[in-house]
């Protein structure tokens, strides 16, 4: 393999976790050099936050070499080829070069090898199989890579449909990356291939589906790749039921248009077309409880557009301000409504909390029971109704001429 080209030295190439790494490995006779996401940046003129190192080294060789050179050395994943050296606490993965052996679609028997070309051909798309060496030194395997990253072309490496069938999962990368990285219209031969192999999603775990889309959710350019994933038919196989990435894509105005970060499981509950899908969403992707909570609560929460301040201070007390806010603006996203105030209020008001209790009921008298309860939830209404301005005993007076009326039995 064959340098292309040579760039300035970057700070983050003298990193000293990697400079300790490098350092290690050429001890050994190895050849350690920078992979994937981090000359991907480099070369797109984004930060660079973390990095990988690919290596001749076999895994074993890299861990001898680590633990030689007084590093920590963790054998994170042995049989693809990966292993974690420590420096000073920060971990750097350093893994074997590889061409793969078998796969189904969803992981991948591999063997490794010393052949750097052979390494590339087996990786996802062109800009993520460019080498660097710590000097600036530029390899591109594929003849690519280094002309789509500085023109953002999210390309796959060889023909789609095979790196698609060797991990399935990139169909949803490609788009991911498309929208977090890439420029002008979607790569025709990857988008085809996308289509065509949509179906196969079905075996993947929910878990890796939700990690790709929710950070294919936040990126910059979402709103054009969900509609393209919606027309290409591959978004009608991300769970059994259907998408509406047009809601999806008005949200997404709104939050811009409004000033609001992008919001991974509010874009989610726009994306699901049916009122009552949450729950099956949820457990097709694997949502924590937290966020499977919130997804229903923005579906089901009431969205009417309230009438004055004092009726957006009751729905924000009743359902949460996060869903009232994701509620309105799901609602808004189709019907075009305008909802600024909706959200100044509920980015400015604090919920009061109520001032009775259970015994305050059961000092008129009342024994414990259901009857407490419904005493409660109607003094509070009246309170609320009241937009919260009674006190403590100005409730408990209220408490009292309900029970005395039967107002619980009404």
């Amino acid at each position: 393999m064959e340098p292309v080209e040579t760039i300035p030295v970057a700070d983050w190439m003298r990193h000293p976790a990697a400079v300790a790494v490098l350092s290690a490995l050429a001890a050994g006779g190895h050849v350690g050099r920078f992979v994937g996401g981090a000359v991907r940046n480099h070369l797109l003129g984004l930060p660079v936050t973390d990095f990988d190192i690919a290596t001749d080294a076999t895994p074993e060789r890299a861990l001898a070499l680590g633990r030689a050179a007084g590093l920590k050395a963790v054998p994170t994943g042995l049989e693809h080829g990966t292993v974690t050296l420590v420096v000073d606490r920060e971990p750097v993965e350093v893994t074997t070069l590889r061409r793969d052996v078998e796969t189904d679609g969803r992981r991948a028997v591999v063997a490794f090898t010393d052949d750097w070309v052979e390494d590339a051909q087996r990786r996802d798309f062109t800009l993520n199989a460019v080498y660097l060496d710590a000097d600036g030194t530029l390899y591109d395997p594929t003849g690519l890579g280094i002309a789509d990253a500085r023109a953002r072309r999210i390309r796959f490496v060889g023909d789609p449909e095979t790196r698609i069938r060797e991990d399935v999962l990139r169909i949803l990368r490609f788009f991911r990356f498309h929208a977090a990285y890439g420029r002008g219209a979607l790569n025709p031969d990857g988008q085809a291939a996308c289509a065509a192999l949509a179906p196969s999603m079905a075996r993947l775990s929910g878990e890796r589906i939700w990690k790709e889309l929710s950070r294919l959710l936040v990126a910059a350019g979402a709103r054009d790749v969900l509609v393209s994933m919606a027309e290409t038919g591959v978004a009608r196989h991300l769970w059994d039921g259907p998408v509406d990435a047009g809601r999806a894509a008005a949200l997404i105005d709104l939050e811009e248009r409004y000033g609001l970060a992008p919001d991974a499981l509010r874009r989610l509950a726009a994306l699901v077309a049916e009122p009552d899908g949450a729950e099956a969403v949820a457990e097709r992707l694997r949502l924590s409880r937290a966020e499977t909570r919130r997804l229903a609560l923005a579906l089901a929460t009431p969205a009417d557009a309230p009438i004055d301040d004092r009726a957006r201070r009751a729905a924000v007390y009743r359902h949460g301000a996060q869903a009232f806010v994701d509620a309105r603006l799901l609602r808004a996203a189709q019907t075009g409504e305008e909802v600024a105030a909706d959200l100044a209020l509920a980015a400015a008001w604090t919920p009061p909390a109520f001032p009775l209790g259970g015994g305050d009921v059961t000092r008129l008298g009342i024994p414990p029971g259901p009857r407490v309860g419904e005493l409660l939830r109607r003094a509070e209404e009246w309170w609320i109704m009241g937009d919260f301005a009674a006190d403590a005993e100005t409730c408990r007076a209220a408490l009292a001429r309900l029970a005395s009326q039967g107002g619980d039995r009404e």
